[in-house]
């Protein structure tokens, strides 16, 4: 078997993509926090599916829309990933992923699809930042959670765990919450 030399090894690294999620509850600085990040470096964020989706509903979300939401997410990311591929990119960064369906099908429903929780599995990113509730929720007209803030976010602590994700806690000032998913972002 010939060994692979190190211009050969540079060459199958372009060809990789790391993953990484901005995830936790509502309200916590996921979007924003992802196009500072994407700004910083050169790259783009795969936006939240379900946002959209939402506001083109125009109605309560419930158990039959899970489905189309997950499906749509993972359209999304594919469509991104493929694109980040094709300009050389090594990073792609998400504003939020499927553990996200998962947590709020449990939340909202007290089960998930298994269809769902095995995708959010297979697709499991290479790290997420799990961002605290520690900063003041901002209603925007799609968010209904804010008393429900520490269920959701122990929800999201306990899915990241049981999908055995690895984990950054993402917590503190604005500037602090960068410094520190940008400190992340860089050892990988």
């Amino acid at each position: 078997m010939a060994s692979i030399g190190h211009a050969d090894r540079a060459r199958e690294r372009t060809h990789e993509l790391t993953r990484i999620v901005l995830t936790g509850s509502e309200s916590v600085g996921k979007t924003t926090l992802g196009l500072q990040l994407a700004s910083r470096y050169g790259i783009t964020c795969v936006p939240e599916f379900v946002r959209d989706y939402a506001a083109a509903k125009g109605a309560p979300l419930d158990d039959r829309d899970h489905g189309p939401i997950a499906t749509g997410q993972m359209a999304l990311e594919d469509t991104h990933m493929a694109a980040a591929l094709a300009r050389g990119d090594t990073l792609l960064l998400q504003d939020t992923d499927l553990i996200s369906t998962v947590v709020y099908c449990h939340h909202y429903f007290g089960r998930c699809p298994d269809f769902i929780e095995q995708a959010a599995m297979a697709r499991r990113a290479a790290h997420y930042l799990l961002l605290e509730i520690d900063v003041p929720w901002i209603a925007d007209g799609i968010r209904d959670r804010e008393k429900h803030r520490v269920e959701v976010q122990t929800l999201f602590r306990d899915t990241l765990a049981r999908f055995a994700a690895p984990v950054t806690v993402v917590q503190g000032t604005w500037e602090t919450r960068f410094a520190t998913a940008a400190a992340l972002i860089d050892t990988v």
